[in-house]
């Protein structure tokens, strides 16, 4: 079960986030996974600071993934989350990170897989 959170300073319409969520759903495969299992959360309008500022516009993704990637999956990954928060957020490519974390013991249903 992949999980991605998107934060951002921004505020986005629900029209905006569920194409977010839509393009994300498409984007999990490039990680070998589905959006069958895929959990999405969008945070709009938090409070993001870099360099001390926070007057532009900002995101940090952070994805989580149970078992493994390859560098190559992150780094296509990394491209088209970059790609789709800029086209539909209008946010700078530079102002826009991406993280992951892989899990080896992720629980779901009352067990762990």
């Amino acid at each position: 079960m992949p999980y991605i959170q998107v934060r951002t300073n921004k505020q986005i319409s629900k029209e905006v986030e569920l194409k977010i969520k839509e393009r994300l759903g498409q984007a999990i495969n490039l990680l070998g996974k589905s959006e069958n299992w895929l959990m999405v959360e969008v945070v709009a309008d938090c409070h993001l600071y870099f360099k001390g500022n926070d007057n532009e516009d900002y995101a940090y993704v952070d994805v989580k993934l149970y078992g493994n990637g390859s560098r190559e999956a992150f780094n296509n990954m990394t491209a088209t989350i970059t790609e789709i928060l800029n086209s539909n957020l209008e946010i700078k490519p530079d102002n826009i990170y991406v993280s992951y974390l892989e899990v080896a013991n992720w629980g779901w249903n009352g067990s762990n897989f």
